[in-house]
């Protein structure tokens, strides 16, 4: 495993002024990288888009399904019995009136629990802290971590981390957007930076 400090900002322009700063102290190309980091929760793991594999608004569509095949049911028998009562039609017309029934009531009782989801549940938070925007990673060692911190610092760098990973092909290959960072300051031997 390498160690790796990193350091987000906000534009690309900024985020390649200090790795020209980092390039001025010493550190080769090989050992800096820069990419994006998406907002929480929109960083595609799955093959359609998005992080989780359901909505939370429609957690409760099933049950509203079945709720809505029963009622949908026992009223479109009615509706079949009255037809069959009052024109004497077959008796296949109140069975296909109640399978009718059916079919619409689940579409509507989803519907419906559907757009009841928002209002009795919590909104879905993402459990993630790091915030989007470019990360500077810099592939370090255990004399030059602090040099290498102070420089981003310097240009602007925010959330200063340190981290341990793979680092293969001048970049941070098993990076994970949804672990929590490290901050540099909170790190085993960290050095922590001057008062101003």
């Amino acid at each position: 495993m390498s160690l790796i400090v990193a350091a987000r900002f906000v534009t690309f322009s900024e985020a390649e002024h200090a790795a020209r700063r980092l390039f001025e102290r010493g550190f080769i190309e090989e050992d800096v990288t820069l990419f994006f980091v998406n907002p929480r929760g929109q960083h595609a793991r799955h093959p359609i888009g998005g992080d989780m594999d359901t909505d939370p608004g429609v957690s409760e569509a099933p049950k509203g399904a079945g709720k809505g095949v029963t009622l949908g049911a026992v009223a479109g028998a009615v509706v079949g019995v009255a037809i069959f009562a009052a024109f004497q039609a077959p008796l296949l017309i109140s069975i296909i009136a109640a399978g009718v029934g059916a079919y619409i009531g689940s579409l509507v009782g989803a519907m419906m629990a559907t757009r009841r989801g928002g209002e009795t549940h919590q909104p879905f938070s993402h459990h993630e802290s790091r915030d989007s925007g470019v990360l500077v990673a810099v592939h370090v060692n255990p004399d030059t971590q602090h040099m290498a911190a102070q420089t981003l610092r310097d240009s602007g760098g925010r959330d200063v981390e340190r981290a341990t990973g793979r680092w293969q092909k001048g970049r941070w290959s098993d990076f994970d957007p949804t672990v929590t960072p490290t901050p540099l300051d909170d790190a085993p031997d960290a050095v922590q930076s001057p008062a101003h």
